[in-house]
Formats: structure tokens, C-alpha cells, sequence
């Protein structure tokens, strides 16, 4: 049982991780998009509208790369989630029938004493 704890500890310990990596991530990501470059200092329109065009794809290239990278991580996690729920799903079910048969046991015991301690009552009255 504390092997198991102990298993569900170190399991929720390592999400904690991932999330956290994960929020660094996404820390990193605004404060790296919000110090754009700035623009050169000049009258030439054609210039400063290249100088924007090409910051815009960089940004905008960068975001969605990482975008894609958070939710390739996520499905991994999400994944990784429903399979935890499916092994915990089946744990329960388990100690269900576990509970089921200890109970049936203690009843037939419990049967089987107090069908002796019957017996022996029974005998004393005889031979009395």
C-alpha cells in the first residue's frame, strides 16, 4: 500500500515538473515575443515596412512553432493522463473484488464458528 502511495507521489511529483516546465515555456515565449526588435531609425518607408514584414514572420513563425510544440506536449500529457485514469480505473475495480471476497470469506467463517459453537451447545445438552 505505501508502495503505491509512494508510486502516486513520485506519478504526481513528475506532472508537477512538466507543468512547470511547461509555464516556463510559455513564460519564456511572451517575454522573448514582447522585446521585438526595433526598428531602424529613418525616413525610408520601404525600409521600415521590410523591417516590420520580416519582424512579423519571425514573431509570428516563432509563435506558432512553439504553439505547435506546447500542443504536441499537451496531447503526450493528455495521453499519458487517460492511461493513468485507465490503470487507476482498474486498481479500484480491483480492491472492489478483493473487499468482495474478504467479506465472503469473514461471512463463511463467521458461518462455520458459529455453526460449530451450535454443534458443541447442542452436545453438552444431549450428554447432560
Amino acid at each position: 500500500m505505501s508502495s503505491l502511495q509512494s508510486r502516486e507521489r513520485a506519478q504526481a511529483n513528475e506532472a508537477v515538473e512538466v507543468f512547470s516546465k511547461l509555464e516556463g515555456e510559455i513564460r519564456q515565449l511572451v517575454s522573448r515575443d514582447t522585446r521585438a526588435p526595433r526598428l531602424q531609425e529613418g525616413n525610408d518607408s520601404e525600409s521600415a515596412a521590410t523591417n516590420i514584414g520580416s519582424m512579423l514572420q519571425h514573431v509570428s513563425g516563432t509563435s506558432v512553432q512553439e504553439v505547435e510544440k506546447l500542443i504536441a506536449e499537451l496531447q503526450i500529457l493528455r495521453e499519458t493522463l487517460q492511461k493513468e485514469a485507465a490503470r487507476v480505473q482498474r486498481e479500484i475495480v480491483g480492491y472492489a473484488v478483493l473487499i468482495q471476497n474478504a467479506r465472503r470469506s469473514t461471512r463463511t467463517i463467521s458461518d462455520s464458528v458459529s455453526f460449530l459453537k451450535n454443534d458443541r451447545d447442542d452436545t453438552t445438552r444431549i450428554s447432560a
